[in-house]
């Protein structure tokens, strides 16, 4: 196979367009006759996994709708409206604020024709819209064409074939793409069509960017140790760790076989989380963890657990499980022997200390599980037991080491009240997500951004020992790394207060409401197109001497506003954007009508182009091999590219650095 690519360079660029052009949904049309006088159009869409696409009537400011569009009807007409069928998802989502409705796996719809009588011919296309969690692609097309003669008892004059022949003088052009692009209709000035020429091996020679590296999954589990760790130092935990393995080391003879004993009891406490965080998934299901980011009930229900456990945490009560649950088991473990009993104890371990690890645990499993990973719980469970797990089996390993253990004291407790009041800040984020559903406008972000400060603030207090809770000791003496820990939540609080005046706060804003939230806002270091035509920005760029920055986007592009939020508020970002780029942004949804269609043969499949959105997206299937948003691409006033594409991904270093690369290239020219 490589033999073939290295010496057939049209193959190269074959493949290559072909990895960049996604086409997750695949349709297939029917014309079936209902009645004599009444057929059916049906398309039936295969949706790749991950891949949706949006049902009908979906309303104003929210994603494409489905939409049947009938472009020439002899001898029939439209009978009422375009109908989906099948397993129609509803959710609310949260960017457009609005219920939206998708299909996932497969998709149908069907349209309703009265058939007039005698010949009939219908023509024309459904529109639809797919997206996955990391891109949407433009409005893509499903064209249809059918004729025939319908026996209808009352028929209408019959219509001719001449008048069913396609009228030249209404025929939309017709382009080749596989020709040079430079046809006048799709450029406003004939003379630089060479700004829409395939640009793609030119970008092949820059590196091919692999895409977004998905490091949920580290995340997830980086998180879950880390809640181990902090379970670990809890008044539940710690304790019984110098116990438990003086205990497997005491009780057998061998001390090799007393090692091998407590590795094996660390094994089963690593097994009995991640079965819990698997047994998640399979409770609510695959499609139900991806919903519950955006589920009003559910975030309520996660915001009222949240503040339960805080509260349990700050010490008004412990939750602890019933007793005779942790009796039963203990007692079964001490009649049994070999890995059962080991397996026993650990789960014993996991009952008696739920009122420390229970908040923490439920705290995690919220948090994944609304990540939308279907896997997240079970990883999220794999970090924090083996976090909880790893003392057992080192002490086990190194026993002189139990000797150097911090003894028990007011510190777990300390700890535990930080955690209430890091539970309370986390729980005001599911708050906020129904807030959003509801309308209610409570928790707006300065809202948030004020109870944050006020929390944060008050752990820094706690802190530094001026307010006390139930079970804190009366020691006023504070540690150098609780007056550290201190200093960083108080620092934190202050950072958060610009946000008031409408700062963008990088570092919360996975958490805080969205800014158009906020009632009042100073900021105005914003990124604004110059542009939203291609040849006005090329030929303004070609004039005042600037490289171009092309923002292929969409109104309905979720991720195109999460790097507008994330990255685009940078102000080194701002900057060169603003300052050194002439910015075009070419909504590939755009609906304003074409003057005149243009139709146009794209890797052997006609397609027409009626739209804006289809000019826009055209020139970045044709030009750039790539038809998924956001998508950015650095050209000269030559239309070549500076630098390889860059797609979704919020990390501001490497959108910095695809910045200054493309204008170092620029300059060299």
């Amino acid at each position: 196979m490589k033999k073939l690519l290295i010496l057939s360079g049209l193959l190269l660029t074959s493949l290559f367009i072909q990895a960049q052009i996604l086409e997750p949904v695949s349709f297939s049309t029917e014309f079936n006759k209902v009645s004599d006088d009444v057929a059916e159009i049906v398309f039936t869409a295969n949706i790749d996994p991950g891949w949706h696409i949006y049902s009908t009537d979906l309303g104003e400011g929210g994603p494409i709708s489905a939409t049947f569009n009938l472009e020439r009807a002899i001898g029939a007409h439209e009978d009422g409206k375009l109908l989906p069928v099948g397993n129609e998802q509803a959710v609310y989502d949260k960017l457009f604020e609005m219920d939206v409705r998708y299909f996932e796996k497969t998709a149908k719809f069907v349209q309703r024709i009265r058939l007039e009588g005698g010949t009939y011919r219908v023509e024309g296309y459904l529109e639809y819209a797919a997206c996955n969690d990391q891109n949407c692609l433009p409005p893509s097309e499903v064209p249809f064409m059918f004729t025939g003669t319908a026996d209808v008892a009352t028929p209408t004059e019959d219509v001719s074939q001449e008048q069913m022949a396609t009228d030249d003088n209404s025929n939309p052009s017709l382009v080749d793409n596989n020709s040079p692009v430079g046809n006048e209709q799709l450029t406003t000035n004939g003379a630089q069509s060479a700004w829409w020429q395939p640009v793609i091996s030119e970008l092949r020679a820059f590196g091919e960017s692999a895409g977004t590296v998905d490091r949920s999954w580290l995340y997830i589990f980086f998180t879950g140790f880390l809640g181990g760790l902090l379970a670990l130092f809890t008044p539940c935990v710690w304790p019984i760790i110098p116990m438990t393995v003086s205990f497997f080391l005491k009780r057998s003879k061998d001390k090799k076989k007393g090692i091998v004993d407590a590795m094996t009891y660390g094994l089963a406490i690593v097994v009995i989380y991640v079965a819990l965080g698997l047994l998640v998934t399979l409770l609510f299901g695959a499609s139900a963890l991806n919903a519950l980011s955006t589920n009003a009930i559910f975030n309520i229900f996660f915001f009222l657990m949240l503040v339960v456990f805080a509260i349990s945490f700050l010490g008004a009560f412990e939750i602890t499980l019933p007793s005779s649950w942790s009796n039963a088991v203990d007692s079964k473990a001490e009649k049994t022997t070999g890995l059962l009993s080991i397996f026993l104890m650990a789960f014993t371990l996991a009952l008696v200390s739920f009122s420390c690890t229970g908040p923490i645990i439920g705290f995690l499993l919220v948090e994944v599980s609304t990540s939308g990973s279907i896997v997240a719980p079970a990883i999220g469970m794999l970090g924090f037991a083996i976090a909880l797990a790893l003392p057992f089996t080192l002490f086990a390993l190194f026993p002189s080491w139990l000797k150097q253990m911090p003894k028990s004291g007011g510190w777990m407790n300390v700890i535990k009240v930080s955690l209430g009041f890091i539970e309370l800040a986390f729980a005001l984020k599911f708050l906020s997500v129904a807030d959003l559903a509801y309308g209610w406008r409570i928790l707006d972000r300065e809202t948030f951004l004020a109870l944050w400060i006020v929390l944060f603030a008050l752990l820094g207090v706690y802190l530094l020992g001026k307010i006390k809770f139930a079970h804190d000791d009366d020691d006023t003496h504070v540690s150098v790394p609780r007056f550290f820990l201190a200093l960083a939540s108080l620092a934190f609080a202050v950072y958060m207060v610009p946000g008031l005046w409408g700062a963008p706060l990088k570092a919360v804003s996975a958490f805080a409401p969205p800014l158009y939230t906020q009632d009042f806002n100073l900021y105005k270091n914003e990124v604004r197109a110059k542009f939203d035509d291609y040849d006005m920005g090329m030929e303004y760029a070609q004039r005042v001497g600037k490289p171009v920055m092309l923002d292929f986007t969409g109104y309905g592009c979720v991720n195109c506003r999460k790097m507008e939020l994330a990255v685009w508020t940078d102000p080194t970002v701002g900057s060169l954007m603003n300052d050194d780029y002439v910015l075009i942004t070419l909504y590939v949804d755009n609906k304003t009508k074409l003057p005149e269609p243009i139709k146009v043969v794209e890797n052997g499949k006609e397609r027409t182009l009626r739209t804006l959105g289809d000019k826009w997206s055209y020139l970045q299937r044709v030009k750039f091999g790539a038809n998924a948003q956001p998508f950015y691409v650095l050209i000269d006033n030559d239309g070549n590219p500076l630098n390889k594409s860059y797609a979704y991904d919020e990390d501001v270093s490497k959108y910095v650095e695809f910045l200054q690369t493309g204008l170092k290239n620029y300059k060299k020219d």
